[in-house]
This record gives structure tokens, C-alpha cells and sequence, in this order.
């Protein structure tokens, strides 16, 4: 970690603090710009975009990149976060755009699999399965 990451500000505080109110979703930068613009917070584009890639460096918040036509999705997980464990998993709703995280264990089966039998490893924060949410099914 470098030093410039360290470095607190009132801009980062509030936007950890919104991360943490929506703990286990996935959102995109600008659902976070709309929601300060929304709050009248005086916080730029760029600020957050910058604050999301160093909370990224720092392990406090995961980023998914899920296809080339989507945004980046962010998800806060905190300092002890799951973002070393194996399975993590996402689907993607092909109708509504919805993102789901799942961890489930029948999915690290074939993480397993892949390797032992294949010597691939599975990259699972890259692993998208398509289809329809129950929404929308």
C-alpha cells in the first residue's frame, strides 16, 4: 500500500460511508455520483472514480468487470473481506442487467475440478453465468 492511499479525506469518509450503507451490492460509479448529487455533497466525478481505484488497491472494496458493454461494478467488503476466498461467482440477468453475487459451493466443485483435472484456475470474480433473474424469468 502506498502512502497517497493512506491518506484520508473528508470525500473518501463519506464515500466509505455510503459503501458500507449498501454492503453486498454491486454498484456502478455513477450510481455513486448520482447518489452524492442527490445528497447536494460537492463531490466530482472524477473524485469518486479516483477514491473507488484506491479503495480497490487497499482490499476495502472489490471491483467486477463483467463484460465490455457494462460499467464497472464495485462492491464494498471491508478490510476483512472475502476478496482472497475462491468463490465468488456472479450472474448476470440478460434482460433487467441485474448482478447477482453468489458464493455457493457446488460452484467451487468446478473451480476444483478445472484445475485438478485440467490445470486451469479459474479466475471466479471474472466468471459470469447469463440467463434471467427470478424477476424476470
Amino acid at each position: 500500500m502506498n502512502s497517497r492511499s493512506k491518506y484520508r479525506t473528508r470525500q473518501k469518509d463519506i464515500l466509505i460511508e455510503y459503501l458500507k450503507s449498501v454492503e453486498g451490492s454491486h454498484i456502478t460509479a455513477s450510481d455513486v455520483c448520482s447518489y452524492f448529487k442527490k445528497q447536494g455533497e460537492t463531490i466530482g466525478q472524477s473524485t469518486i472514480y479516483r477514491q473507488l481505484e484506491h479503495l480497490v488497491d487497499e482490499g476495502i472494496v472489490n471491483k467486477y468487470i463483467i463484460d465490455m458493454n457494462s460499467p464497472a461494478c464495485f462492491e464494498y467488503v471491508g478490510h476483512d473481506s472475502h476478496q482472497d476466498r475462491e468463490v465468488c461467482f456472479h450472474c448476470k440477468c440478460e434482460k433487467c442487467g441485474s448482478l447477482i453475487h453468489l458464493e455457493c459451493d457446488v460452484l467451487s466443485g468446478i473451480q476444483e475440478h478445472l484445475y485438478e483435472d485440467h490445470r486451469f484456475k479459474l479466475d471466479p470474480k471474472r466468471t459470469v453465468f447469463y440467463g434471467l433473474c427470478e424477476k424476470c424469468v
